[in-house]
C-alpha cells in the first residue's frame, strides 16, 4: 500500500475488525495486532517511531484519556482514530488527545491516505523530559472568537483590529480565520486580493498538513495570516464544522493567536467553533433590539454549559447618545462589560479605504480601546509582548 517507515500497530477489541483493519493497511501492521491499550502499552518500546491506529471500539472517553496520556509519555508516537460515525463531539475529543486523524471505518482508501501522509512527514519532535513535552503542548496557540447574534454590530471590525494588534505585538504567528462563510467581509476590510480562501483548504483536507495549510493563508503587510472566506456564498456548504474544527487545530500547532471572525447566528458550524474557543468575545451594540439578541445568545450559551469565565463582553459604539447607558445594558444582561469601544468616524472611513483603525489611526479612542483587549490575552499567553 506504501512505503511508510512508521511501524504501525493496530488497537481493537473486535478480532473481525482488527484483521479487516490489518488487511486495509496492505498487512503493515502484521505482529502488532493488539485487543487493548493495556497489550499495546505492555508491547511498546516508548522510545521507539510509531503509528497507533485505534479501531472504532477504542473511540471512548477512557481510551481517548489513554491516548493523551500516551503523547505526552512518548514523544515519537502518532496515532489515527477510526470510528463508525464521525460527529463533532467525537472529532473535538480525538483532536485534544492529539489525534493526527479521524476516519470513517466505511473509508479504507481515507484510512490508507492518512497513514501515508503520516509516515511520510512525521517528524519526531526534539523533545527532552516530560517537563519540556508538556511546555510543547502548553503553547497550543489560543483561539479567540468574535461572535455577535446580530449584524452590523461591528463585529467583523473588532475581529480584524484585534488580530492585527496581537499579530504587531507577539512573537508567534497570528491569523484571522474569515469563518462567515455566505458573507464574509474580512478580505474587503483589509483590503486583499486573496489567491486562496478556505474553500482551497477544504479542497485539500485529506492531506492537509502545516507547510501546505501555511502555502495556503494570505499574508498581510503588517504579517498578519489571513484565511479568507469563500468568494462565492454558493461554496458555503463545502465547509463543514469538524472540517473547520480540524483547520483550527492545525492552525494551534504553529499560531499563537487564532481569531475567528463569525457569523450573526446560531449554526452547528458555529457552536462548534465557539465549543472549541479559549475565549468567546461576545459583541453587543447600543440598541434595544441588539441587546435583546445578545440576552438570547447568553441564555443560550448558558443552557449549553458554555462557562461563563470564556465569555468577554464588548460594548461597541458605548458612548452613542442614544438614551441608554453602559449600566442599563450591564443590568440587563447580568454581565459586566469588559471592553468598551466609543462610536468614532474612524471607523467607517478605515472601513472604505481598508486599513483597519489600529493602523489608519492609531491615537484614536477605537485603537486605544483594541490595544487594551488585546493586551488581557497578551498577558495570559506564553509569547512576549512587543511594541
Amino acid at each position: 500500500m506504501t512505503n511508510n517507515a512508521l511501524p504501525i500497530a493496530v488497537v481493537e477489541s473486535n478480532e473481525t475488525e482488527r484483521t479487516r483493519l490489518a488487511v486495509v493497511l496492505g498487512g503493515l501492521a502484521d505482529g502488532a495486532l493488539h485487543a487493548s491499550l493495556d497489550d499495546f502499552m505492555e508491547a511498546v518500546n516508548p522510545h521507539h517511531s510509531i503509528l497507533l491506529v485505534l479501531g472504532p471500539s477504542s473511540a471512548t472517553g477512557a481510551d481517548l484519556t489513554t491516548v493523551e496520556r500516551l503523547q505526552h509519555e512518548m514523544s515519537a508516537l502518532a496515532s489515527v482514530l477510526v470510528v463508525r460515525e464521525l460527529s463533532t463531539e467525537m472529532l473535538q475529543h480525538a483532536l485534544r488527545a492529539g489525534m493526527r486523524d479521524v476516519v470513517r471505518s466505511d473509508d479504507p482508501t481515507r484510512l490508507q491516505e492518512a497513514v501515508r501522509r503520516i509516515g511520510d512527514t512525521f517528524v519526531v519532535p526534539d523533545l527532552g523530559g516530560a517537563a519540556d513535552r508538556h511546555e510543547a503542548r502548553s503553547a497550543s496557540g489560543q483561539v479567540l472568537t468574535v461572535f455577535s447574534p446580530k449584524g452590523g454590530s461591528g463585529k467583523s471590525v473588532i475581529a480584524c483590529n484585534l488580530a492585527l494588534v496581537l499579530a504587531r505585538r507577539s512573537d508567534q504567528p497570528v491569523v484571522l480565520v474569515d469563518a462567515d462563510l455566505q458573507f464574509g467581509d474580512v478580505a474587503v476590510m483589509m483590503k486583499l486580493s486573496p489567491q486562496h480562501t478556505i474553500v482551497d483548504v477544504v479542497s485539500n483536507a485529506h492531506h492537509l498538513d502545516i507547510p501546505l495549510l501555511k502555502s495556503l493563508l494570505v499574508r498581510h503587510p503588517s504579517g498578519l495570516l489571513v484565511l479568507p472566506a469563500p468568494l462565492d456564498p454558493a461554496f458555503v456548504d463545502q465547509v463543514s464544522a469538524p472540517t473547520l474544527l480540524a483547520i483550527i487545530e492545525l492552525l494551534k500547532e504553529f499560531c499563537g493567536f487564532i481569531v475567528v471572525d463569525t457569523p450573526a447566528q446560531f449554526s452547528e458550524t458555529n457552536l462548534a467553533v465557539l465549543e472549541q474557543s479559549d475565549a468567546i468575545l461576545l459583541v453587543a451594540g447600543m440598541d434595544i433590539p441588539n441587546i435583546k439578541n445578545v440576552k438570547l445568545s447568553l441564555q443560550t450559551l448558558r443552557l449549553l454549559n458554555t462557562p461563563m469565565e470564556k465569555l468577554h463582553l464588548i460594548l461597541n459604539r458605548a458612548n452613542s447618545k442614544v438614551r441608554l447607558e453602559v449600566a442599563e445594558v450591564e443590568r440587563t444582561l447580568q454581565m459586566k462589560a469588559g471592553t468598551l469601544i466609543p462610536s468614532e468616524i474612524v471607523v467607517p472611513q478605515s472601513v472604505n479605504k481598508g486599513i483597519p483603525a489600529v493602523i489608519d489611526a492609531p491615537k484614536s479612542g477605537v485603537a486605544r480601546a483594541i490595544e487594551g483587549l488585546a493586551d488581557r490575552f497578551l498577558a495570559t499567553s506564553g509569547g512576549r509582548k512587543r511594541r
